[in-house]
């Protein structure tokens, strides 16, 4: 009867925490556990899924919620039914056995008052580990497991199998365990080797918690340094935003002192130019009255002195200049000066006013200019064939000339400031930010150029007109540093990357010309006498912009719109025109700009952060503002 009791209650047990089960529930394997255990063991594995201890299969939590597994009804019913049928003592022999007190874990019997009182008075027994049932059903206290054989169940369970992984007794320790080579030790010893593990597994974790906290202690030091540090960035925001507006006011206060002096000396300028000019108006008209407007012909010689000399004096106005109207334009120019927003570095100080004076600056050696672009700190840098790369400052200064040994057909700039080049020798090359050579080599292909000398006669404007060399270099760097090379008579452009080599690929340009490419936006923007055309990366025509007669060149602007410069080659005129993504107009920046007609049909156009327009021919960098 005690057996089964224990049985019993054994049954009622979750494996994982050995307490009475509270709200049983079921994983696909059959096999069952408390609510609050299986949630626990959802959180370690931190997904939707569930491992059995016991059988170790995998068991789905809908949408990690353990309160949708099955419930085990039967089991909970057989709970809540122990829970209404107090335990009778298994030790009295009469038929009506009253309600039991106690349970003896030693001798594994549920007692009653009386029972446990000539227990007590056993002196074998004395010593017994009794548990009160109100701490057994409470859930406080578990009854221990008595472990019966179940070949014998007469016989206790005394030892453990280490192979097996299971308790047993001495009859089949003797009958097939030792047989079969089994490691076996008495359960006692197992019992306490296990005991000595769980404990050894607590200090662990106990350690293993004791590092975690530390680290979530650091973590919070860390946090609370974080917010220590935004507070101290916050006001020194506060602070330098305070400083700077009053910077900006100070520096908007000297600007406009600074633009009305200068208005006003222009003004003084133009207004003295206008005095002396009605200072001639005046005294051409007076005098010119006294002669002109005498009715009677002066006969005494007092009269006809003063008339003699009057006339002499409207012929010394007559000869005087006529009005130079070079000066008061010169005058205005000077009141025509522009203001320059800074861009990049320093833009707190708003920014300078400049004067609006185009800049002409010819090279040292005539015919050399092949390529130009903006170099990452906003200049501009010319490549010449006869060797170098100049670099100039937006006021038209040389500020620095390097490469001077390479003769260069194309250039481009990296992000990360490097420089490559194409050379005359048809070689690419990578150069550090200060123009060291680097050792990337490149295999771009190169055609026999012996036939490819023939002049397009279509494409001349007149007969003394020298053509541009058919063959043309040109190079543009994109967003991802990949660099794309043209070559007119390919009708391709080579794409290659930083890491040199071979071409990574070629985009077809479907029997035009690519003279000149630009990157854009993940697209290029070619030139091919009066075509303007931008590509996608697999060469297909997105937009095209046709000028018949005219040559056109094309460049980004500091806005990100298309500028594109048209040049009349006959009369050496540039006009300069700002268009959409589209390749739709939207005004007109230079009108009929007058340049040199070089030997060479051979232009660039850019644009400096600044917003000066640089527009170069073979000989001569033009700035215009």
């Amino acid at each position: 009867m005690a057996d089964a009791v224990i049985a019993k209650s054994q049954s009622m047990q979750c494996p994982v925490c050995r307490s009475t089960f509270t709200d049983p529930r079921i994983l696909s394997c059959s096999h069952t556990f408390c609510k609050t255990c299986l949630e626990n063991l959802l959180e370690c594995h931190g997904n939707c899924q569930i491992r059995c201890p016991v059988c170790r299969a995998v068991t789905q939590a809908p949408n990690q919620d353990v309160g949708k597994l099955q419930v085990n009804i039967s089991l909970k019913s057989l709970i809540e039914d122990t829970k209404d049928h107090p335990q009778i003592c298994t030790n009295c022999k009469s038929d009506e056995k009253p309600h039991a007190d106690v349970y003896c874990q030693d001798c594994g019997k549920y007692l009653c008052t009386s029972c446990l009182h000539t227990h007590s008075q056993w002196g074998d027994f004395i010593g017994h580990d009794v548990i009160a049932m109100s701490e057994i059903s409470s859930g406080k206290v578990s009854v221990r497991r008595y472990r019966k054989c179940s070949k014998h169940p007469k016989e206790d369970d005394e030892f453990f199998c280490s192979t097996c992984r299971r308790f047993t007794c001495y009859r089949c320790v003797a009958i097939k365990h030792k047989e079969e080579g089994h490691q076996v030790i008495e359960g006692a010893a197992y019992e306490v080797k296990h005991m000595k593990s769980i404990e050894d597994q607590k200090s662990k974790v106990a350690m293993k918690r004791s590092r975690f906290q530390k680290y979530i202690d650091f973590i919070d030091e860390q946090t609370k340094s974080v917010g220590i540090a935004k507070k101290q960035r916050t006001g020194a925001i506060h602070k330098t935003y305070i400083e700077a507006v009053q910077q900006l006011k100070a520096k908007r206060k000297r600007l406009l002192r600074e633009d009305t002096e200068i208005t006003k000396r222009v003004e003084k300028e133009l207004e003295s130019l206008k005095t002396s000019a009605q200072k001639n108006i005046t005294q051409l008209t007076t005098i010119a009255d006294m002669v002109t407007n005498r009715t009677k012909i002066p006969l005494d010689m007092d009269t006809l002195a003063a008339h003699d000399t009057l006339c002499e004096e409207l012929r010394e106005v007559f000869d005087q200049k006529d009005p130079d109207y070079e000066q008061p334009r010169k005058s205005s120019k000077k009141g025509k000066c522009v203001f320059k927003r800074n861009i990049g570095k320093n833009e707190l100080g708003l920014g300078k006013i400049f004067n609006a004076v185009d800049t002409n600056i010819a090279f040292s050696t005539e015919d050399s200019m092949n390529a130009m672009v903006r170099t990452p700190d906003g200049m501009m840098a010319v490549g010449c064939a006869t060797g170098g790369l100049n670099i100039f400052s937006a006021d038209g200064k040389l500020q620095q000339s390097v490469l001077k040994d390479v003769g260069i057909f194309g250039v481009g700039f990296l992000s990360d400031g490097r420089c490559v080049v194409v050379d005359t020798s048809h070689n690419i090359t990578l150069y550090t930010p200060h123009y060291k050579r680097m050792d990337a080599k490149f295999g771009i292909e190169v055609e026999d150029e012996d036939e490819s000398e023939n002049e397009d006669e279509d494409e001349s404007e007149n007969e003394d007109e020298v053509e541009c060399e058919c063959t043309l270099y040109d190079l543009t760097v994109d967003g991802d540093d990949l660099i794309y090379v043209c070559h007119s008579e390919f009708k391709t452009i080579q794409v290659f990357s930083t890491a040199g080599g071979q071409a990574v690929s070629e985009i077809p340009c479907n029997g035009y010309e690519p003279w000149q490419i630009t990157s854009y936006h993940g697209s290029l923007i070619t030139t091919s006498v009066d075509t303007i055309r931008l590509i996608d990366k697999q060469g297909a025509v997105q937009h095209e912009l046709k000028k018949p007669g005219s040559h056109l060149y094309a460049a980004v602007s500091q806005w990100d719109t298309i500028l594109i410069a048209k040049v009349k080659l006959g009369e050496g005129l540039v006009s300069i025109d700002e268009y959409t993504y589209e390749l739709r107009r939207i005004r007109n920046l230079v009108n009929n700009y007058k340049i040199e007609k070089p030997k060479r049909r051979w232009y660039y156009l850019q644009q400096y952060r600044s917003g000066e327009i640089a527009f170069c021919t073979p000989s001569s960098l033009y700035i215009l503002n």
